[in-house]
């Protein structure tokens, strides 16, 4: 009986093999935005926990302090806390840990002394971390400021510069990088919030980048999907992510208000 010949095994072609890198080439064009954008939205989703948390405490801070919003003034000579109606109030030092910034009692007020943290567990000693105020997507600022503080590296997160990724509603943004024109739920003398007309518009609390264009500038906080987006806790508890923040001081968009009343602003008119 004859023996069945046997060809040798044919490989690939040069042609079949391109074939083959270019679909896997495509594969991977396709799947690397999906999977950022999946990672965007998952860390999105944990900021939107945190501040679902601070929602909880702040529904509990404010009525034990005659609906008073957290808030700690300091006295910019010696850089430590003072009573009101003295010193300036700092909204970043509501919540979280002690920060790098040896301004506004940044870096001398820690997690044991800023008022919110006491109804997030409590217990915190001044050189503790207080998660809750970590957003998931900090990426820092590119504000001009920390060019007068070489020694902090440029890279920092919010979170570790000023001790919190969050922000109070204390303002509303301007154009002026002196002062703040237009105080909202924080009175310039400390002290309660005003009445607000529409607690689902108005929000209490959000990531830094709801102030980005503040002061006339653009601090670079694009941490959501590579846009100025924010994330923000309103006053009726109800959590929104990833709204658009306008350039500009925009006090009011179609997603959310600065402002306790829509004729607010006519207080501070000449």
């Amino acid at each position: 009986m004859p023996t069945p010949r046997h060809g040798r095994s044919r490989g690939f072609t040069l042609i079949e093999l391109l074939v083959v890198i270019s679909i896997i080439a495509l594969l991977i064009g396709i799947l690397i935005p999906s999977l950022g954008a999946a990672r965007d939205s998952a860390r999105s989703l944990r900021c939107g926990t945190n501040l679902n948390q601070i929602g909880v405490a702040l529904s509990m801070y404010i009525p034990e302090h005659r609906e008073a919003l957290p808030q700690v003034r300091i006295d910019p000579g010696t850089n430590e806390p003072v009573e009101a109606p003295n010193g300036f109030n700092i909204g970043s030092l509501f919540g979280g840990k002690k920060g790098l910034l040896p301004v506004y009692g940044i870096n001398t007020v820690g997690a044991d002394r800023r008022p919110l943290n006491a109804y997030l567990g409590g217990g915190f000693g001044p050189d503790d971390e207080v998660e809750y105020f970590s957003d998931p997507s900090d990426g820092g600022t590119t504000d001009p400021f920390l060019s007068f503080f070489p020694f902090i590296d440029p890279t920092s997160t919010m979170y570790d510069l000023v001790g919190t990724s969050y922000n109070l509603n204390d303002h509303a943004p301007d154009t002026d990088p002196m002062g703040e024109i237009y105080p909202t739920l924080i009175p310039p003398e400390g002290g309660i919030m005003p009445p607000v007309a529409n607690t689902s518009r108005t929000w209490v609390c959000g990531d830094q980048p709801i102030y980005n264009f503040d002061d006339g500038g653009d601090r670079g906080q694009r941490w959501h999907h590579g846009k100025v987006q924010a994330n923000l806790l309103f006053l009726d508890n109800h959590v929104g992510l990833g709204l658009p923040v306008p350039e500009g001081p925009r006090h009011t968009t179609e997603d959310y208000t600065f402002l306790p009343t829509p004729d607010w602003l006519e207080q501070f008119t000449p």
